[in-house]
């Protein structure tokens, strides 16, 4: 895997710590990452100088939100890693985080507070067999999920569950627009009916299991099903793959800040982001690569600036439309 940009060092670098930080106290970091995010964090921080000086706290995306939004910069937490939404929010409505140091150089451009740390893209999977023992044809759109031959043949994210959900309902918004696009939304949630889940990951285990021909969820976890020999095929939709990312960011208690906060930051880029690549192989900054079966066709951005608010109208539209 290749590096971030000028920051992923040299070969003659490699094994190399950074200098070892500062005596102060450990850096509490909030994150709502998964297992596998969290696992390749703590292994760049413990192999570059900063075993032991640290703390990770696990919370689910809405409890953590939820924390910064009652605690602000009173919260415990020195380095926050969430979803950019909640982060862009957050900045937005009290300047919560502080301006990052040595930050490396993203292929998308991303303000001066936060910097990602995984990207994770939208597509539509089907299981081949069970597509074929229920005699459909593979939808090429997402919009397509919507028409009445998919009826209980299909499992999607609930919107107002899954972070995941908002992929697809990006996706189908910016090709229908809003009012269009969450009618379609909700009449393909209709069409899930009892396969409609409440996670991200649950379209594709449906899947697997052969409850359901077809899905939305992250496409890398569908790429990576087809290399294992599983009856699973990607597709990328004709509205494009649409990205949400989840970035790090260091709370800004002024004279308080804890003095280490942005080296874990910049070690969690520099040396993270080669083991976070292949869990998350989304390339983020320049220089990063990733295998041709991972990139996806349509890469696409929503026309405006990602929020909570913005995610909370989507929400009411499309169950306002499933009335």
């Amino acid at each position: 895997m290749v590096g971030c940009g000028n920051d992923s060092g040299t070969d003659a670098d490699k094994g190399k710590s950074t200098a070892a930080p500062a005596k102060t106290a450990e850096v509490v970091i909030y994150t709502n990452a998964d297992e596998e995010a969290q696992t390749a964090m703590k292994n760049a921080l413990d192999k570059n100088g900063m075993k032991g000086a640290y703390l990770i706290q696990s919370f689910g995306t809405s409890e953590l939100g939820g924390k910064l939004a009652a605690e602000g910069k009173n919260i415990e937490a020195d380095v926050v890693t969430l979803s950019t939404y909640y982060l862009d929010s957050f900045q937005k409505k009290e300047k919560l985080f502080a301006d990052l140091q040595n930050k490396a150089k993203t292929i998308q451009p991303s303000p001066s507070y936060w910097t990602p740390i995984l990207g994770n893209t939208g597509a539509l999977f089907v299981n081949t067999e069970v597509l074929k023992q229920s005699k459909l044809e593979a939808p090429k759109s997402i919009a397509d999920l919507a028409k009445p031959e998919y009826a209980g043949h299909i499992s999607v994210p609930d919107i107002m569950g899954s972070s995941t959900s908002w992929l697809m309902t990006q996706a189908v918004m910016s090709a229908q627009g809003e009012e269009a696009g969450a009618k379609t939304v909700a009449a393909i949630e209709k069409n899930a009916g009892a396969h409609l889940e409440k996670s991200g990951s649950g379209p594709l285990k449906k899947l697997r299991a052969g409850e359901a021909a077809v899905g939305f969820g992250l496409r890398h976890q569908a790429v990576a099903d087809k290399a294992r020999g599983l009856p699973i095929d990607y597709i990328d939709p004709t509205e494009g793959n649409f990205q949400l990312q989840e970035a790090a960011a260091v709370v800004d208690k002024g004279a308080k800040t804890n003095p280490n906060a942005q080296k874990v930051v910049e070690i969690i880029v520099k040396y993270g982001r080669p083991e976070l690549l292949k869990f998350y192989p989304v390339a983020l900054y320049e220089g990063e690569t990733v295998s041709a079966e991972n990139k996806p066709a349509r890469p696409s951005f929503y026309k405006e600036p990602l929020t909570v608010e913005l995610l909370q109208k989507h929400q009411k539209m499309v169950k306002d439309a499933g009335k």
